[in-house]
């Protein structure tokens, strides 16, 4: 077995979908959880306006909605929360993601003083933070959110994680990789849009340029320039095709470097860190 179809099988990958049944799949895995672990009364999740937020919360509100007409009550809800950093600048957009999704309910929280009072904390002991980790610290804040959101509200914390991003590690370790669960986890890029696209979400969501945002020296740089190649590519790869030697090299080192964070907390019983 070759690298990739090491880890095609790892992530649960697949060479293509029926996004109707996709779609299926994760309302229905969400749906059952909350059957299951009867104290939960809903669902949460920051919205960033991009396009896996957006799918994510879609889908969960889908899931809402079809639990409270199951049960013939309104006891479940979808929490979305919008968490800038300040002023977003692609605020319009999450504004119609929200519009799109149309959750039970919206929160909004600006992290900017919890993490500007984080640095300056920091600062005083000595410690001068990057503005590469202050981004992380903003990943970690949203998250922490999102945490204290489902302690109120007896809610579970969603994840947007997908295959694109496990494969490369393209997330902050302990803040947007941090979730209770991952609806989305077995799909790529690609077929995230399909998804939204059947769900008739308007197409600038799905086809806007992917970014993080989290550093403030270089706002809204794209994913693939972070990651040094292309979501196509890191698609094609994942739907076990062939990529070039160079996009290979890339997504592997990726994905071999970043092996820690798809690994829950390390013991002395494990071989990882040997």
């Amino acid at each position: 077995m070759t690298l990739q179809q090491e880890i095609i099988h790892a992530l649960g990958a697949k060479p293509e979908i029926d996004p109707q049944q996709e779609i299926r799949t994760s309302i229905d895995f969400m749906k059952d959880y909350l059957r299951k672990h009867t104290f939960l009364q809903g669902l949460t999740l920051g919205i960033s306006g991009g396009q896996d937020s957006t799918l994510v919360g879609k889908l969960a509100q889908m899931a809402i909605d079809e639990l409270n007409e199951e049960t013939g009550n309104e006891k479940y809800r979808f929490y979305a929360v919008r968490l800038p950093y300040g002023v977003q600048f692609d605020e319009d957009d999450c504004q119609d993601a929200l519009h799109f999704i149309r959750p039970s309910v919206v929160y909004s929280v600006d992290i900017k003083e919890a993490v500007d009072a984080s640095e300056r904390s920091l600062a005083n002991a000595g410690l001068h933070i990057t503005d590469f980790d202050k981004g992380n610290e903003k990943a970690r804040e949203r998250m922490k959110v999102q945490y204290s959101v489902a302690a109120v509200h007896h809610a579970v914390v969603l994840g947007s994680d997908h295959a694109a991003e496990a494969i490369t590690g393209f997330y902050t370790k302990h803040g947007d990789g941090a979730a209770d669960l991952m609806p989305i986890y077995r799909l790529n890029k690609r077929q995230g849009r399909q998804m939204l696209e059947v769900l008739n979400c308007p197409p600038h969501l799905y086809n806007k340029i992917p970014t993080a945002d989290l550093e403030g020296n270089k706002p809204a740089i794209p994913d693939e320039i972070a990651l040094g190649v292309s979501y196509e590519e890191i698609d094609d790869y994942l739907e076990g095709k062939k990529v070039s030697d160079e996009a290979r090299k890339q997504i592997e080192g990726h994905y071999l470097r970043s092996a820690h964070k798809r690994h829950l907390p390390i013991t002395v019983f494990d071989d990882f860190w040997k």
